[in-house]
């Protein structure tokens, strides 16, 4: 008898140490194989329940060609879960499983959500500060292009990526892709019944990839650039292609929506088609990711309550304080001009002033977004065809000077113990501006002003500071001797972009 329980105990341990786990966050994969024959991609539908003790969750499926369905599931409780599948194909309906969710590891910190109304945050609480950039077609470029991009993001200078589903067709992004969306034939010969697996695969490949280097995803679902017809396919092949891309996508932790680029610019769309693009995520994503419209000329309305937070095209980035009162959520100037040479007014920025607009954009409680735009022969040539790789386009290398200086500010950004909001320190009247966590670590910015000293008299009186002066764009941090409170006078090296930042020491 005693061999036999020990025998059982041995088997019980093999099959708990054998069966299928997956990280807290991370995304498992119900992989099962049935029919090809007629259109898979409209006849056929599959989904499954996941439960765990008093909690389910119900995900859709998807064809991912060649008989494969897969549903994909990202669990946010760790323990024991179940699974079973629903389908309408006999096959496919009623298969059963279990995994373990296992905790998070050290680096992964979860999906971003909105904190307390104005912030961002990973689910374990970590604050997350964006410092975005924009590679619109990077990942339609191949392999070896997209790699080279890549490599330039391990370097950390950016977290989020702006990235499209569709390829692109503008200046300087005007050759085909390797992969199109759908069956057919380039240029417009599509059947919108029927997805190219290959195509969602690719782009789930560099989401994936984005994830392993801590950069969050931020798809951009619609835009006007285009000459293959995707802009204008009709709502009812929008709504198809909406649900497909979130059953492939959504599971992913660092997947954001950002539902067009220039929405306003896509003709065919009314501003009730937006509406009902926005309910479509809100109501079909099943981890509630973040969700963003991106304007050209004209603002949609950030107070819908489905949009989870503001993303603004606009260079006032000093303005972010006014917009978190009026839009009540995080604020992220996702397009606020570009550093680079093109001819094109949002796309000739010097690195000075786009490292301007993001302190601008810090210390009024909001964050921005980078993009490079440099053209290396004559920029006033329309589009150079020897050279058109631009990093705002199809990414590969950065040659302008604000990345190591936006990586800089993240890091300075990233040392804060919580979230900053703006913070009413006193400057002489000047058009200055802070933000901090509590009192305890202060940022102020004087823009590109150059005072010799800063009077500041609002630090709080039984509180002492070490304060630090931060040179922007040569990357320095000089201590300010002694401790500070109350009322002091700051002297300064009178360069443009100066921080002076203010760390708590102690309380009396």
């Amino acid at each position: 008898m005693k061999h036999i329980v020990i025998f059982a105990f041995l088997m019980l341990s093999f099959l708990a140490s054998a069966q299928q786990q997956v990280e807290k966050w991370k995304v498992i994969e119900v992989i099962l194989n049935g029919p090809n024959n007629g259109n898979p991609f409209v006849e056929n539908n599959i989904s499954a329940v996941f439960t765990t003790a008093g909690h389910s969750d119900t995900i859709a499926g998807f064809y991912d060609g060649n008989g494969k369905y897969k549903v994909r599931f990202s669990p946010a409780i760790e323990g024991k879960w179940t699974y079973q599948t629903i389908s309408n194909v006999k096959a496919l309906n009623g298969k059963k499983g279990a995994f373990v969710c296992t905790p998070a590891l050290k680096e992964n910190h979860g999906p971003v959500v909105v904190k307390d109304t104005f912030h961002f945050a990973y689910a374990d609480g970590k604050p997350h500060f964006s410092f975005g950039t924009t590679c619109y077609a990077w990942v339609h470029q191949g392999d070896s292009l997209a790699n080279l991009t890549l490599k330039t993001l391990s370097n950390g200078y950016f977290n989020k990526m702006r990235m499209c589903i569709f390829p692109k067709d503008y200046d300087w992004n005007k050759n085909e892709p390797e992969l199109y969306p759908f069956e057919g034939k380039p240029l417009k010969d599509w059947d919108y019944t029927r997805f190219n697996p290959a195509y969602f695969r690719n782009i789930e490949k560099r989401i994936q990839q984005l994830d392993s280097m801590g950069i969050e995803a931020d798809l951009i679902v619609f835009h006007p650039y285009d000459r293959w017809g995707f802009k204008d396919m009709g709502m009812a092949v929008n709504e198809f292609y909406i649900k497909y891309i979130i059953a492939r996508f959504a599971a992913f932790k660092n997947v954001w929506w950002s539902m067009a680029n220039e929405y306003d610019f896509m003709n065919s769309l009314k501003t009730e088609d937006w509406d009902k693009i926005i309910r479509l995520f809100a109501e079909n994503d099943p981890y509630n990711r973040l969700r963003g419209i991106h304007n050209g000329a004209k603002w949609y309305d950030h107070t819908n309550p489905l949009l989870t937070h503001a993303s603004i095209q606009n260079e006032d980035t000093y303005k972010a304080k006014e917009l978190r009162k009026k839009y009540k959520k995080p604020v992220v100037y996702d397009e606020c001009r570009y550093e680079g040479n093109v001819p094109w007014s949002w796309g000739n920025l010097t690195p000075q002033e786009m490292i301007n607009k993001f302190w601008r954009g810090i210390t009024n409680g909001g964050f921005a977004g980078h993009g490079e735009t440099y053209v290396m022969e004559d920029p006033v040539k329309w589009p150079s065809e020897s050279d058109d790789i631009l990093w705002w386009s199809k990414g590969g290398v950065l040659r302008g000077q604000s990345a190591e200086r936006i990586k800089f500010a993240k890091g300075i950004v990233e040392q804060s113990p919580g979230q900053l909001s703006p913070y009413p320190l006193f400057f002489d009247w000047a058009p200055f501006s802070a933000v901090a966590y509590k009192d305890e670590y202060i940022l102020a910015y004087l823009n590109l002003d150059q005072p010799k000293s800063a009077f500041i008299n609002t630090l709080p009186k039984n509180t002492s500071y070490k304060a630090d002066i931060i040179d922007t764009w040569n990357m320095t941090i000089t201590p300010v001797e002694g401790e500070l409170k109350g009322t002091v006078l700051i002297q300064l090296p009178q360069k443009p972009g100066i921080v002076i930042r203010f760390i708590k020491s102690n309380s009396k």
